[in-house]
């Protein structure tokens, strides 16, 4: 299946680090080869790069593990296809435009029987990904429960997309990433960890390459960091696994809602 990987921080950072050790395992360690893509946020803004290549052997990979782009929010994904050619449509992150943000999901696992659900009429996929379905199905839904304009506590929009997910996990495998630009989101089907790195900062080792990172040289002792991944990228750092049907929202790197 493919592999997710996510942060949400109080102040611009960069994704180089956790990146390197996700890409290896586009090719090198993990047979996720069929594509990969990542999404920045910057303000209200966002940059997204995409390629049906193996993360390992991307001239695109490889400007983002050299470039430190600093956002408070990422979203990335490598993909081994199972429903859906290997296509540029097809490679994650989605990003669709809601009240006026923009809204960018990706999606580890594979379902069953969908079509019939994912029914929609605003939201409409471009590829032919059970994944991209499923976002469009859950935009497709909040509109219809809370109309055209955004609710002044986003909260309870969040917790209705729980619901959805929940909905969608009877499917099949729906460990998902959602963010708005604001907040966080990460669904745990069955594989999906985090972890916050706050002051005291120390030293961390990728899993998947020889790297070695002191994010006390990096960081200030205000800064605060979470990153979400399929599995853990370090080993040398104690992650938080959520459990099947558990989801926490983050804003600024801190945790600020979860269920269950």
């Amino acid at each position: 299946m493919c592999e997710l990987l996510a942060m949400s921080a109080n102040v611009p950072t960069d994704i180089v680090f956790s990146f390197t050790g996700l890409a290896e395992r586009g090719g090198v360690t993990g047979p996720h080869v069929d594509g990969w893509g990542i999404t920045f946020y910057e303000g209200k803004g966002s940059r997204t790069f995409k390629d049906a290549r193996p993360s390992s052997d991307s001239y695109i990979a490889q400007l983002i593990k050299s470039y430190p782009i600093k956002s408070e929010i990422v979203v990335s994904h490598i993909r081994q296809a199972n429903r859906g050619c290997v296509s540029l449509e097809n490679t994650h992150p989605f990003t669709r435009e809601l009240w006026g943000r923009y809204w960018t999901y990706a999606h580890n696992g594979q379902l069953s029987d969908y079509q019939q659900k994912f029914k929609v009429t605003r939201f409409q996929a471009v590829g032919d990904t059970d994944s991209e379905m499923a976002f469009c199905w859950i935009l497709e839904q909040v509109v219809a429960k809370f109309g055209d304009s955004a609710p002044e506590n986003m909260d309870v929009v969040f917790k209705f997309i729980s619901t959805l997910a929940d909905e969608i996990r009877e499917l099949g495998v729906f460990n998902m990433i959602l963010s708005d630009g604001i907040d966080l989101m990460a669904y745990c089907s069955n594989n999906l960890c985090h972890i916050t790195r706050c002051a005291p900062f120390g030293k961390a080792t990728l899993i998947d390459t020889d790297v070695v990172i002191d994010f006390q040289k990096e960081t200030t002792p205000n800064d605060v960091v979470t990153v979400i991944a399929t599995r853990p990228l370090t080993k040398n750092e104690q992650w938080h696994i959520l459990k099947p049907g558990e989801w926490q929202l983050f804003r600024q790197g801190a945790s600020r809602l979860s269920q269950p």
